[in-house]
């Protein structure tokens, strides 16, 4: 498993940005403390990232989102914010105790009636979702060995202007060197498939801070 480091002046780049152009929002420092609070890992998304997410919502104009990696709702919470009012979100976590925390966290944004929480495997998840509407919107942010199944079930589940997003997708760089790390080669793997299909047209943004060197992946469904 890699070791995601940060540098000082990556971490207070990180909070200028924060508090100058993201300025948290109401219940955020509170979704935070749950983290601690409940010993999940702080593997949640960076504030300047979570607003980043509320922005591409309300950019493409979404209606539907599909969050693959709930944790503790952080992240669903900004992608809500971006939503209209009429919006929905489904988002997917594997660990009830996970989902609990996040449903407290959701409820207390004022987002509990546009968000649907799925817990188990979204793996098992994902086929049962073919009946609804297609999502404008996918944010994967999960297990990395299964991230090129949860990109083929996105194509199945949106429609083409949709748009995809897949967290952590740089690693330390370790994408590099894959043979070391399962999951560096799963994202490997991942960015191989979104590089040669054809129904998606993607590139890829290399972010340092509070978090280490990692970065993100964005895709347009053709």
């Amino acid at each position: 498993m890699v070791k995601h480091r940060s540098r000082p002046g990556w971490t207070d780049v990180e909070e200028y940005l924060s508090a100058t152009l993201v300025q948290g929002g109401p219940g955020m420092e509170a979704v935070l403390a749950s983290i601690g609070a409940a010993g999940m890992p702080r593997i949640e998304v960076a504030p300047t990232a979570g607003k980043l997410l509320m922005l591409l919502v309300r950019i493409q104009g979404a209606r539907r989102v599909l969050e693959i990696g709930t944790l503790a709702g952080f992240s669903t919470i900004w992608l809500a914010r971006g939503l209209p009012d009429d919006g929905h979100i489904t988002t997917c976590e594997y660990l009830p105790e996970h989902a609990a925390v996040a449903a407290k966290n959701i409820a207390a944004a004022g987002f509990a009636d546009m968000v649907n929480i799925r817990v188990g495997p979204a793996l098992d998840t994902l086929p049962t979702l073919l009946a609804g509407d297609p999502y404008d919107f996918v944010f994967i942010d999960a297990d990395k060995a299964n991230n090129v199944a949860y990109l083929q079930w996105a194509l199945k589940l949106t429609r083409s202007g949709s748009v995809i997003v897949m967290d952590n997708v740089i690693w330390e760089g370790t994408i590099l060197h894959p043979e070391h790390d399962p999951d560096a080669a799963a994202i490997r793997a991942a960015l191989d498939f979104m590089g040669s299909n054809p129904a998606l047209d993607a590139t890829a943004i290399q972010t340092a801070g509070s978090k280490g060197w990692d970065g993100f992946a964005i895709a347009v469904v053709q």
